[in-house]
């Protein structure tokens, strides 16, 4: 495959920024076009619901320093919006009419936020949580506000209320879930969150949904739960999740998956032999665990955005990193790698859940799928190595031997 005179990159994220710096210090001297739909230059996102949210930082991790784009030569257009593609002809047009040619295309267009369609649903005031300008917003609101309402009580919507906690607002948070996290994590671990919470003064509404959003023109006042309890609010966030921005590619003919990700091969190409796909709307055929996987999370931007710079230049790489994402809430960090199914792999856990001191791991058949350490900061190589390999050790070894020896 010769190598392209031209690429062009939708999405200004992460995922293609990345894509786009690795493609120059792999040398690329040719064409490279980014178009992005937002007026800030690259930014990381996990900022938005920590230090940026909290109050410890004014400005996000911006993916380069300013100047990196004009220097090697990347011409970055923000502000575009990409409305079509034509696979036949190779171009993508944006909302202005202009036409940008390419010989390969990656599309990187991220996620957006889903909302509930329930009634009241498009009322003025419901927030959400995805932009740079969402967060400084919301900061702001926190400055004035005396209650939030957090409808949602997974990563997002449990570090939105620590960081309302440290403004004082009250803050309820509202989800069907009985616990927060627990489809990811499990009942135990997800118990030690919902503790943490507790003690910082978050009042949970777990385990039934929103009927209603309340309010008037003037914008949303409050929620209505499906039990009929009644909870007025200054701010109302929705975290329900986001929803991969793939209506590019469907219209443009490419496979999607079931899992409403675009369909690419171990290597991040699509269906279309000169299109590739990074991020959170791929749906990546993972050669370690022998299915698609679609992950929305900071290192899988990063990671496939490098990764991918390789392949649009002829390569044939597979893409074979584990899952890994960290939070941070209150007094507590963690990190997770892998990918386990809390419902059928088995719990082991070292440490002490009760300190939040521990780390956790999941197995199937003897093998660890997924490792989380939550404030245990000696054993991240160890575990980086056991999640990797999915190594079969044994459950004593796990809770109390060396890990740095196992593998």
């Amino acid at each position: 495959m010769a190598e392209p005179r031209r690429i062009v990159i939708i999405g200004s994220g992460l995922a293609g920024a990345s894509a786009a710096a690795h493609l120059r210090e792999r040398g690329y001297t040719g064409q490279i076009v980014v178009l992005g739909a937002e007026s800030h230059r690259p930014y990381e996102l996990p900022p938005l619901s920590k230090g940026l949210l909290l109050g410890d930082a004014d400005e996000p991790d911006w993916v380069r320093e300013e100047g990196f784009y004009a220097e090697h030569d990347i011409d970055l257009r923000l502000g575009t919006v990409a409305t079509r593609v034509e696979l036949g002809r190779r171009v993508v047009l944006d909302a202005a009419g202009n036409e940008h040619s390419y010989d390969r295309l990656l599309l990187a267009t991220g996620s957006q936020p889903r909302t509930l369609p329930v009634p009241g649903g498009d009322l003025p005031g419901i927030r959400t949580l995805r932009t740079l300008d969402d967060s400084l917003a919301l900061r702001s609101a926190f400055g004035d506000a005396r209650s939030v309402v957090i409808v949602g009580a997974g990563w997002i919507g449990t570090e939105v209320a620590a960081a309302a906690r440290r403004h004082g607002v009250e803050v309820t948070v509202v989800d069907r879930i009985t616990a927060p996290l627990v489809p990811v994590l499990g009942p135990e671990v997800a118990a030690v969150f919902q503790d943490l919470h507790t003690a910082n003064g978050v009042t949970w509404r777990l385990g039934g949904g929103v009927a209603e959003f309340t309010g008037g023109p003037g914008g949303v006042r409050g929620v209505r739960l499906t039990d009929g309890t009644e909870l007025t609010a200054d701010v109302v966030l929705a975290a329900v999740g986001a929803a991969p921005r793939v209506d590019l590619a469907h219209a443009a003919g490419l496979e999607l998956s079931d899992d409403g990700g675009v369909a690419v091969d171990a290597s991040l190409r699509t269906s279309a032999p000169d299109v590739f796909a990074a991020g959170d709307i791929a749906s990546h055929f993972h050669p370690r665990y022998g299915k698609r996987v679609r992950v929305e999370h900071w290192s899988n931007a990063k990671d496939q955005g490098t990764h991918v710079a390789g392949n649009l230049l002829g390569a044939h790489e597979e893409y074979v990193s584990s899952p890994y994402f960290f939070s941070d809430q209150y007094d507590l960090g963690c990190e997770y790698r892998g990918l386990a199914d809390p419902d059928s792999d088995t719990l082991v856990v070292r440490g002490d859940l009760g300190r939040r001191e521990f780390i956790a791991f999941w197995l199937r058949d003897g093998a660890v799928q997924a490792a989380m350490n939550v404030n245990d900061w000696d054993h991240g190589d160890a575990l980086g190595r056991i999640v990797d390999g999915r190594l079969t050790v044994d459950e004593d070894t796990l809770e109390h031997g060396d890990l740095s020896s196992v593998g």
